[in-house]
């Protein structure tokens, strides 16, 4: 059953019932969430001021008494304007119980403000109404001397404390504030000071504004480099293993080919080889030539666009002399002692150890021009040992800040990681730098080669 749409004239109507709000009316609902959420909803909620970190190297190092006076600075500079606002109230009148009575109430809300921020602006704006009652002073209004300290103790201490929207509310509330009570109360007295409080405390809340933006602003700014430092360092991180992974795939390629070759000539070097044998052969062959598509494959996916596979071989520890007398080249004093029964090691192993050594020369010269460098190559039982090592730079002020310090590191870890190795990369006590790599090596390998 359907149900009758109402006509145009009929109250129901719902082009008539909803009707959009204008711009302006929207922004004027805000406004007053605003001022609600700001002073009004927990105006007197429990907020205490927390203690300051020592930061800084004076601070850092201060201990006992020291540290606990810096830990609650902030408390006792608040306390102290409070003093001073109360010092003020009462020379204003220090003859009688009047000026006791202002003074404490000058103090009150400075004090209100280290444990219940909003709740003293409220505070400061009742007090500054008795003192103004009961106080003898009649050449300024609404706030006597007292109160116009303490009122703008209490501004500049919650502004701080809280945000620069509540700061803009404190300021017109406190407006507000003066004209009624100029315009309405001022019978009696000599002069105002709404327009010296108003042009003051704006003054004041401009530079907490200020510095609440800035120190937001660092703050942003510190974010942001974090997460630029970061994926920069997991993008070096990906291009270090797709390096990896274009170099063995060469490596692995190249194995793979020869399974497939000898894997195909393997029946025509027996006579009469039975058709089972001739059947593996030859399934042999065809998983070789399967998983030489599925390499190519993957490395497709991990190759830039301009990556151009290279015509040479992939280099291995015997072309480590050429890399050296390069190095010597560039001015780099560097000397090589291998140890142990030198022996050929799988070819991911040699690879990895040249790009290794090529890496840790590559940041000596970067980063300690002029130093000499030593590499250690060790054949031991279970795998091949690498030091690399170089003295101190002669003359620290030439060397410069790099950019991608730390990525060289990085690839290095990588490498030795692949193969399940260790490796150690710190500063030498004689202020050079070391790097250790051990890459095991399986004896079943070992006894293949």
């Amino acid at each position: 059953m359907t149900q009758p749409h109402p006509a145009p004239g009929d109250p129901d109507d719902s082009s008539e019932a909803y009707r959009p709000r204008s711009p302006e009316f929207r922004a004027a609902v805000d406004a007053l969430r605003g001022l609600r959420e700001d002073l009004f909803d927990d105006a007197f909620a429990y907020r205490p001021l927390p203690r300051k970190e020592p930061q800084g190297r004076l601070l850092r190092g201060t201990k006992g008494r020291r540290r606990e006076y810096a830990a609650w600075s902030r408390h006792l500079t608040v306390g102290a304007a409070g003093a001073l606002a109360m010092f003020i109230a009462w020379a204003d009148d220090p003859g009688g119980g009047t000026g006791l009575l202002t003074g404490l109430l000058a103090l009150a809300p400075v004090l209100l403000t280290l444990v219940r921020p909003v709740g003293a602006f409220w505070l400061s704006l009742a007090a500054t109404t008795v003192v103004a009652a009961v106080g003898s002073t009649y050449s300024e209004w609404p706030w006597l001397p007292g109160s116009f300290a303490a009122h703008l103790i209490v501004l500049t201490v919650v502004a701080i404390r809280t945000r620069p929207r509540t700061a803009a509310w404190m300021w017109m509330l406190t407006a507000a504030y003066g004209f009624v009570a100029d315009t309405f109360f001022s019978w009696g007295h000599y002069g105002t000071d709404v327009a010296p409080m108003l042009v003051f405390s704006a003054i004041v809340l401009l530079v907490v504004t200020v510095r609440h933006i800035r120190r937001q602003a660092e703050e942003e700014v510190t974010a942001q480099q974090t997460v630029t430092a970061h994926e920069r360092s997991r993008r070096t991180l990906l291009e270090e293993r797709t390096t990896i992974a274009r170099e063995l795939h060469d490596v692995v390629a190249h194995h793979m080919s020869v399974v497939a070759i000898q894997a195909e000539a393997a029946p025509y070097r027996v006579e009469n080889p039975p058709p089972e044998l001739e059947k593996a052969f030859a399934t042999i062959r065809e998983n070789a030539v399967a998983a030489l598509t599925e390499l190519r494959r993957v490395l497709g996916v991990v190759r830039a666009e301009d990556y151009e596979v290279p015509d040479a071989p992939q280099p291995t520890l015997a072309d480590l002399d050429g890399l050296l007398a390069n190095v010597r080249e560039t001015g780099l004093d560097v000397e090589k002692t291998v140890t142990g029964a030198v022996r050929e090691l799988p070819q991911g192993v040699e690879l990895s150890a040249y790009r290794i050594v090529q890496e840790a020369l590559s940041n000596t010269l970067r980063h300690a021009p002029g130093a000499s460098a030593r590499v250690e190559i060790g054949y031991v039982l279970g795998g091949l040992g690498l030091r690399v090592v170089n003295a101190a730079p002669p003359n620290p002020s030439l060397v410069k800040p790099s950019p991608g310090a730390g990525h060289g590191i990085t690839g290095m870890r990588e490498r030795v990681g692949m193969l399940n190795g260790e490796m150690t990369a710190e500063p030498t006590p004689a202020g050079g730098y070391e790097v250790t790599v051990f890459l095991p090596v399986p004896a079943a390998s070992e006894s293949g080669t």
